[in-house]
């Protein structure tokens, strides 16, 4: 898909699909078709592809080719499916117009149309449009800490709780902190993408008047690095907690265990002794025998399992 935006002041506005691009000043290119990637080169724009965007070396995320600077960053978004995924989205910035492409769906690009006006660097020229389109992603990054944070939050509220979590739900709740991590992982990692891009475009675009923006920008996100790192601690102090937990759950059983095979220990005696069938055994022909021996088989089960109660074993 192709969608067309002109700038007006300090709004962007939708151009109708069979408007000619050449009246464009972003061309956000989403999944595109061969028709649309050679209207996008016919205005002196070279597309990179999907394989293209997936290489990790720096010179083939951020370059320049003539008059374009590339810079491609890592952004979370939705697949087709609506799934969660993440993935590389390409911003081409040229002297008049700023191309995107991207293969998912990051919410900053449905949104920026309708803050754009009230952005701080606003819609004036295209540098300044990718500034706010960068702002715009970063205060969707931050939605996206805040909620890693509250589910934390949520996490060590039960973990810590007076009664606990035990049994499979410490299972569940260790997956879901594992998960909250991976998520938290990939969220740094667009942003140390984000903050490469910033210096580049910082290099190349050094005018007064956008000076100020890109190091507002910088600084908000070197902030949410911080707290990512932040984050990134109280995932694994509550990992070690829940560790710590069935490992303590599990050292629980192994003593009722123990302590139950201690107990039968004494009784396991008697009747071993009054089943050997000695002939001169005390007791052994005495018509009350079988109730002597499981008497004292009872008692010393009994006795075994108060004594480690008064040892506080138990």
């Amino acid at each position: 898909m192709l969608f067309a935006y002109s700038m007006d002041n300090a709004t962007l506005t939708r151009l109708a699909d069979d408007a000619p691009l050449e009246s464009a000043h972003w061309v956000d290119l989403y999944r595109p078709q061969p028709e649309q990637v050679a209207r996008v080169e016919a205005l002196g724009f070279s597309v990179p592809t999907l394989a293209d965007m997936e290489e990790i070396e720096v010179s083939n995320r951020f370059y320049r080719a003539g008059k374009v600077d590339v810079l491609t960053v890592s952004l979370p978004g939705l697949d087709p499916e609506k799934n969660r995924t993440f993935g590389p989205v390409a911003c081409l910035l040229g002297p008049d117009r700023l191309v995107t492409v991207r293969y998912h769906a990051p919410r900053p690009f449905e949104t920026l149309p309708a803050h754009a006006e009230g952005s701080n660097a606003g819609c004036k020229t295209v540098p300044h449009l990718f500034l706010t389109l960068m702002e715009e992603i970063v205060a969707r990054m931050a939605d996206l800490l805040e909620g890693v944070g509250r589910e934390l939050d949520e996490r060590a509220a039960r973990l810590f709780d007076d009664k606990g979590v035990w049994g499979d739900a410490l299972e569940v709740m260790l997956r879901d902190v594992g998960r909250a991590g991976e998520m938290l992982a990939k969220y740094r990692q667009c942003l140390l993408t984000l903050d490469r891009a910033l210096s580049t475009f910082g290099v190349t675009h050094d005018a007064k008047d956008l000076r100020g923006f890109t190091q507002a920008t910088g600084r908000d996100i070197q902030a949410l690095l911080v707290h990512a790192d932040f984050l990134s601690g109280r995932i694994s102090h509550l990992t070690d907690v829940i560790l710590g937990m069935v490992t303590l759950e599990q050292g629980i059983t192994g003593r009722i265990v123990s302590v139950v095979a201690v107990i039968f220990l004494p009784p396991t005696l008697v009747a071993s002794v009054y089943g050997m069938n000695f002939e001169f055994l005390p007791g052994l022909h005495s018509d009350f025998g079988w109730l002597i021996a499981t008497g004292l088989m009872g008692f010393s089960a009994l006795g075994t399992l108060l004594f480690f109660r008064w040892k506080g074993w138990l």
